[in-house]
């Protein structure tokens, strides 16, 4: 089974990475561009068994860093 975990930092968390590709788009000349949040893609393939509560431990415990990001849990079709 494939997954796909989108992970993002939390908001009002400061995201440099953002704010870069912000000031680079502007100077690019794009207007329109209120905000930049740069997030990850983490794609997974898994035994079919594999439980909800273990790819959420997977989250926790490595994936993510609850502390400042959010994590999202996708099982493609």
């Amino acid at each position: 089974m494939k997954v796909r975990i989108h992970v993002s930092l939390k908001p009002g968390v400061l995201d440099p990475q953002g704010r870069a590709v912000h000031h680079a788009l502007e100077g690019l000349g794009f207007a329109g561009v209120e905000n930049v949040r740069i997030g990850r893609l983490i794609e997974l393939d898994v035994a079919d068994d594999t439980s909800d509560a273990s790819l959420t431990e997977m989250c926790e415990k490595l994936l993510a860093n609850t502390v400042i990001e959010n994590y999202r849990i996708e099982k493609a079709d």
